[in-house]
């Protein structure tokens, strides 16, 4: 099974360990390996981008390593995608010419 690590038990994303596609059954393991929760992705996920662990509000914090890193721009819900699209960076916060160079 596919697997994502979650750095923090403060944590509501983790980080995928290869990319995932939507419908991937996915196992969510803390830094020390043991398997905490068991989540379906909705949409592909690059390699070392993040999928929420659970249902995070608009205007709620993102988590990650226990520190707030964000927060959603609108609802997220559990095995979603978690990137510049969905949420608002605290530490750099992203210009429109930014969004578009891809």
């Amino acid at each position: 099974m596919k697997r994502a690590i979650m750095m923090d038990p403060k944590d509501n994303v983790a980080t995928a360990l290869v990319a995932f596609a939507a419908g991937d059954k996915v196992e969510v393991v803390s830094s020390a390996q043991e398997v905490l929760q068991q989540l379906t992705i909705k949409e592909a996920i690059p390699f070392g981008h993040k999928i929420a662990l659970a249902d995070i509000a608009r205007d709620a914090p993102v988590i990650k390593y226990g520190e707030t890193i964000g927060k959603a721009s609108r609802n997220i819900s559990a095995g979603d995608y978690v990137h510049i699209h969905n949420v608002v960076s605290i530490r750099l916060p992203l210009t429109e010419h930014m969004l578009r160079s891809k």
